[in-house]
């Protein structure tokens, strides 16, 4: 996809492209996972699998990687909250 075609692309489709690339990266050298469940205004709501789930540090993954990823390419997303 070229630069002109990401710019036009759905905020939500971005989205799940940027988590897909997350979720490749937490997988190989953690053994978890992420994916998008809801975008809702200005949160957005993910699901960790894999390894994440019941892990202590599911806390810093979830708010240190995936929210500071995504705050840093999309900064209206206010919240990046896990699904219970």
């Amino acid at each position: 996809m070229n630069n002109q075609n990401a710019q036009e692309a759905p905020i939500e489709v971005q989205l799940r492209a940027l988590l897909e690339q997350l979720s490749a990266y937490i997988e190989q050298y953690h053994g978890g996972s992420v994916e998008m469940v809801s975008l809702d205004g200005n949160v957005l709501t993910v699901r960790l699998g894999g390894a994440c789930t019941g892990c202590p540090l599911s806390p810093s993954t979830l708010h240190g990687w995936v929210e500071g990823t995504v705050q840093q390419f999309f900064p209206q997303i206010e919240c990046v909250e896990s699904e219970d």
